[in-house]
C-alpha cells in the first residue's frame, strides 16, 4: 500500500513580503514530498506559521493561535508545528518557552532550512531553533508554490537601510541587499514563459534598489528593462519611499508602456514636524511635488498611500497638515493605521504618546474624508472603458451577482456582467464602467471584447490537473505576489510598505 504524503498549511500574517515568503516556504515543502491540505482544512501535519512584528499584539496573535493548535498536535502523532517570518527572528526562544509545543524556529534569513529543521525536529524529538543573522541565500534561488497562475510577485531587493522610528522591520530583515539585474530578469522570462502576464516587483524599499549594487538609476533602467519581455503585459511593484522616487523613475514609468498606471506611495504622516520625528527624511513639500510630476507625466495614474495616526506628540495642528495632503494628493485609496506601540522601535519610547480615544477620533475623521475622495475619484471612472485582468477570488459576491472581477490597468477593483462567452482568471475583458462605488467599480453592460491569453491557458491546465499535480512548477531564477496575485493581507505600515 502505497504511503500517504503529509500535508501542510502555512498560515501568514503581515506585509508582501511575508506572502512571498510563504509561496517559498510551500515550494520546499512541496520540494521535500509534502503535500498542500485541502483549503479550510481545521489543521495539517505540518503547521507553519508565517508571523509579523509591526503589529504591537502581534505576539497575542501567535500564541492564541498556537494555543488553539495545542490540542490538535496531541490528538495528532507525528503533527508539527513551525514558527517562521518576523516575530521568530525578534523573540527566538521565548516562543519555544512559552509554547513548548513548538517544533521549529526559523527566522527570516533561513527560509531554506525549514525541511531540514522540520526533519531534525522529527528524528531528535527536541525543537530546532536556527536564527542566522544574515542572509543565507538570496529568496528567490528557492522553489516556489505560487498562488497564481497569471500574477507573481518578483523580489528585488530584502532588507532596508532606513532608520524610521515606528518600524521594526530593519532590525529583523537586515540591511538592503540587492540582486543582480540579470538574475530578476531572467526569472520574470521564467514566470512570462510559464504563463504569468502581470508581475510585480518586490522590496522592503523597492526603489532605493541599486543602492548596494552602485547604480542610482539602477530601478528605473529595470522597469524600462521590463519593457522589452515579450508576453509581459504588466508590471507594477511595491512600495518605494518618497526620498528615494526620483524623476528617472517617473520617466520610466510614463515611458515604458506595460508599466501601469499605478504608484503607492507611502505618506505616513503629512506633517514635516512628525515626519522628521518619524526619521521619514522627506518633507510634505517634498512629498506633494513628486504626487505633482508623476501625475503630470501619467495624468491617469491612481495613487494610494499608508497613513498613521496618533503618533507620538503630533498634535491637531500635525494632524490637520496631514488631512491638508489627503485633500491635495486626491488618493485613489489610503491605509490608514492607528499609531501602535512596537516594542523593540524608538517610538514605542518616546514622550507624548497619544489617547486612544483623541488617536480613534482622528482615525475617524482622516478615513471619512479619504472615502469621499476615493468615491469622488471613482465616479471620474464612470464611462471610460478599460481592460480588465480577470481575476481568481477578488469578488466574494461574484457567484451570486453573476459577475466576474478584475483589475484594470490603474489597479481598481472591476466588478463586471459576466459574458456569455467562457473567460478564465488571466484572460482580458475590455468593459464600460457604469457606476462607482468608494472601494470598487461596476461595468454593468455587455463586455466589449474577451482576449483570451497565454495566462487564462496556464489557469486552465493548472485548474484541469489532478489533485496532486496542481502545484506549479519551481521558479529557480528569482523570487515572486499591490498587483492581482492572491488578495493581499492588510498592509503593515512599515513592513515592505516604506
Amino acid at each position: 500500500m502505497p504511503e500517504v504524503a503529509r500535508t501542510y498549511q502555512v498560515r501568514t500574517f503581515g506585509c508582501q513580503m511575508n506572502v512571498h515568503d510563504s509561496e517559498r516556504m510551500a515550494g520546499l515543502l512541496e520540494a521535500a514530498g509534502y503535500v498542500a491540505a485541502e483549503p479550510g482544512a481545521d489543521a495539517a501535519d505540518i503547521v507553519v506559521f508565517n508571523t509579523c512584528a509591526v503589529r504591537e499584539n502581534a505576539d497575542n496573535r501567535l500564541y492564541g493561535n498556537l494555543g488553539q493548535l495545542a490540542p490538535k498536535k496531541s490528538a495528532r502523532p507525528g503533527m508539527q508545528i513551525a514558527v517562521g517570518g518576523c516575530l521568530a527572528q525578534k523573540d527566538r526562544d521565548t516562543i519555544v518557552r512559552r509554547a513548548p509545543w513548538v517544533d521549529v524556529v526559523f527566522g527570516t534569513h533561513n527560509v531554506g532550512s525549514l525541511p531540514v529543521l522540520l526533519e531534525r525536529a522529527r528524528i531528535q524529538r527536541e525543537a530546532q531553533v536556527e536564527i542566522a543573522e544574515s542572509l543565507e541565500a538570496f529568496p528567490s534561488t528557492l522553489p516556489t508554490r505560487r498562488e497564481s497562475a497569471y500574477a507573481a510577485w518578483v523580489a528585488i531587493s530584502v532588507g532596508c537601510n532606513n532608520t524610521c522610528t515606528f518600524c521594526i522591520v530593519p532590525a529583523l530583515r537586515g540591511k538592503e541587499k540587492d540582486r543582480r539585474p540579470g538574475d530578476i530578469l531572467a526569472e520574470i522570462e521564467t514566470l512570462v514563459a510559464e504563463g504569468v502576464s502581470e508581475i510585480t516587483l518586490l522590496g522592503q524599499n523597492v526603489n532605493a534598489y541599486g543602492s548596494d549594487i552602485g547604480d542610482r538609476q539602477a530601478f528605473s533602467k529595470l522597469l524600462r528593462a521590463c519593457g522589452g519581455i515579450e508576453g509581459l503585459e504588466r508590471v507594477r511593484f511595491t512600495s518605494p519611499h518618497p526620498r528615494d522616487f526620483t524623476d528617472d523613475v517617473i520617466e520610466a514609468m510614463a515611458e515604458t508602456p506595460n508599466v501601469m498606471p499605478q504608484l503607492h506611495m507611502p505618506l505616513q504622516s503629512g506633517s514635516s514636524r512628525v515626519l522628521r520625528a518619524m526619521r521619514r527624511s522627506y518633507r510634505q513639500e517634498r512629498y506633494l511635488s513628486i504626487i505633482e510630476k508623476v501625475r503630470a507625466a501619467i495624468p491617469d495614474a491612481a495613487i494610494t498611500t499608508d497613513i498613521i495616526v496618533g503618533f507620538p506628540g503630533e498634535t491637531e495642528e500635525d494632524f490637520e497638515e496631514t488631512l491638508h495632503v489627503v485633500r491635495e494628493a486626491r488618493f485613489a485609496q489610503a491605509f490608514t493605521f492607528q499609531y501602535s506601540k512596537r516594542p523593540g522601535t524608538p517610538a514605542a519610547e518616546m514622550p507624548g504618546q497619544i489617547p486612544k480615544e483623541v488617536v480613534q477620533a482622528r482615525y475617524e475623521r482622516l478615513v471619512a474624508l479619504q472615502e469621499e475622495i476615493s468615491w469622488a475619484e471613482n465616479k471620474k471612472q464612470v464611462g471610460r472603458t478599460v481592460e480588465v485582468l480577470v481575476a481568481e477570488g477578488e469578488g466574494r459576491k461574484d457567484d451570486t451577482t453573476r459577475r466576474l472581477s478584475g483589475r484594470a490597468p490603474d489597479n481598481r477593483l472591476v466588478h463586471f456582467t459576466r459574458p456569455t462567452e467562457p473567460v478564465r482568471p488571466g484572460d482580458l475583458a475590455t468593459v464600460e464602467i457604469t457606476y462607482a462605488a468608494p472601494h470598487h467599480l461596476l461595468a454593468e453592460g455587455e463586455v466589449r471584447a474577451v482576449r483570451r491569453t497565454r495566462s487564462g491557458d496556464a489557469w486552465e491546465r493548472r485548474a484541469a490537473a489532478p489533485a496532486g499535480d496542481a502545484k506549479p512548477a519551481g521558479v529557480m531564477l528569482g523570487l515572486p505576489g499591490v498587483g492581482v496575485p492572491a488578495p493581499l493581507p492588510e498592509p503593515a505600515g512599515g513592513c515592505a510598505v516604506s
